[in-house]
């Protein structure tokens, strides 16, 4: 299990994020430079203790009806090769050194540990505590095998457009991400028309009135509409 660290670090990650995640397309903010707080999140583990993974859902404290943004984040104490276009950026950690800060979806531990999480083959962890799995953090999978049909989560492709981001496997498999949050009723999340996977979580919107949604979808397959062509997986 990770280990939370009650220490410092300079630059924090909301830091980070001011300069970075305006520059993401499907980024939602508005003019000037944002002011970010935590609106939620949780961690997962990696099976080797190496890197630190976590779904971070922020806010712009200016915005009067705040977006929340999902931000997966992975820490690692060495550059990940070949990942120089994902670096958020570096930081000194009080108890850790420094370490190098990527958009997750482009790091194989994270995928694969967001993988495993959906098939249900690991629990989510609180944001906050240590060794305490986040019992509000709820997943779904109904589909026949791994996710994958390749054990090398590095062959994933990735691709942001305007509402997030999915993450296509040689399999076939398409698991969206979505990075723009929307509150949905209380209850059950309901899977898109053709999904067959999905975890969803609480964040705190307007106020800090809780909100649910949909944070990641699976579908088998590319969706496609009527003509044939891929149609959007929807956020």
């Amino acid at each position: 299990m990770a280990v939370i660290h009650r220490t410092t670090a300079q630059p924090s990650k909301l830091e980070l994020l001011t300069s970075w995640l305006p520059s993401r397309p499907w980024y939602r903010g508005g003019a000037g430079a944002p002011e970010f707080v935590k609106a939620g999140g949780f961690r997962l583990d990696d099976p080797q203790g190496e890197v630190g993974i976590e779904f971070l859902v922020v806010t712009d404290a200016r915005d009067a009806q705040p977006v929340g943004h999902l931000v997966p984040l992975s820490y690692r104490g060495v550059p990940l090769d070949g990942a120089e276009h994902a670096l958020v950026g570096t930081m000194e950690h009080g108890v850790l050194g420094r370490r190098w800060v990527y958009d997750g979806c482009h790091d194989p531990v994270m995928i694969a540990a967001l993988c495993a999480l959906v098939e249900g083959r690991t629990q989510a962890q609180d944001q906050n505590v240590s060794d305490t799995p986040d019992r509000d953090i709820t997943r779904s999978y109904t589909g026949d095998g791994p996710i994958s049909a390749s054990p090398a989560a590095s062959a994933v492709a990735v691709a942001d457009d305007a509402e997030g981001t999915a993450l296509s496997f040689p399999g076939g498999a398409v698991l969206r991400l979505r990075r723009v949050l929307r509150p949905a009723p209380d209850g059950p999340a309901r899977l898109p028309q053709g999904a067959v996977g999905q975890v969803s979580g609480s964040w705190r919107a307007r106020d800090g009135v809780p909100a649910r949604s949909l944070f990641a979808v699976l579908y088998p397959r590319i969706p496609t509409g009527p003509s044939g062509k891929a149609a959007g997986t929807g956020t």
